[in-house]
């Protein structure tokens, strides 16, 4: 059997984040940076997968600049058997359509049975790119698993749907999977497994060679929330309260005028 995990390497969230000179994202400068947490869990997933099936093969790919090696080493160390590092200088301009083209490219011929990936990103948040690779590659998707079981060429998983509800869902593979909070605990890579990543195989991919469509979107302005005024804290009698309260909406808002 043939595992994939796809992951995105991302800003840690306590950073300073501040908008960059074209206005268009975050600066990228001074940041620290870290696996996407719900990646973290799809990792620990295929991992899981892996050692259920005894032969199976598992492979973790990302897109980005150099430094995401670190993702993927970090991969490596939990248990991945190999990692594929798709270069990409300007992965932060790509939009969603554009990065799962780019994976399916790299998947496509090579016949995974699984596919595991983040419900989305920390960053970005848009949710598409698992969904949106399953399709490129005619994969049924299962998305927000909270719980995954295999056994005999069917995978049982739940999904957490709106309202605390989930919903029991069993795919016969080769399936693609997008992983929620909670679904499993992740492991930390142990000093051995750290000392063996460094030699498992982690070969790179131009993005140039595997991307090879338009992107069908443009992020035109990136601005922070801006700031709300300050609360008003009423003290004093609850009468006196009461008439304060009904002026200020008068005065602020018009509702009782």
């Amino acid at each position: 059997m043939k595992i994939l995990v796809c992951v995105k390497q991302v800003p840690d969230m306590e950073s300073k984040f501040k908008i960059n000179a074209a206005g268009t994202w975050y600066d990228t400068t001074d940041l620290a940076w870290r696996m996407n947490e719900y990646d973290e869990y799809a990792v620990e997933q295929a991992v899981r997968l892996k050692e259920q099936l005894g032969d199976a093969d598992l492979t973790v790919v990302s897109i980005g600049p150099n430094k995401v090696t670190e993702t993927i080493k970090k991969s490596l160390a939990m248990g991945c058997d190999r990692g594929a590092h798709i270069v990409d200088e300007n992965v932060s301009s790509r939009e969603p359509y554009e990065i799962a083209a780019a994976l399916a490219a790299f998947a496509g011929n090579k016949q995974f049975d699984f596919i595991f990936t983040g419900m989305q990103s920390q960053d970005r948040g848009s949710g598409q790119v698992g969904v949106l690779l399953g399709e490129m590659l005619s994969l049924p998707s299962l998305t927000t698993i909270v719980s995954f079981e295999y056994a005999d060429g069917t995978a049982l998983v739940r999904r957490e749907l709106e309202g605390g509800i989930r919903a029991r869902v069993k795919v016969v593979v080769p399936a693609l999977f997008t992983c929620q909070l909670g679904l499993n605990t992740v492991r930390y890579p142990t000093l051995p497994n750290i000392m063996k990543a460094k030699k498992k195989e982690l070969l790179p991919f131009p993005i140039d060679e595997l991307l090879s469509v338009e992107a069908r979107q443009e992020t035109v302005k990136t601005s922070v929330p801006e700031k709300k005024g300050i609360g008003l804290i009423l003290e004093g009698d609850p009468a006196e309260l009461a008439d304060k309260l009904i002026q200020i909406l008068k005065d602020k808002t018009g509702v009782l005028a």
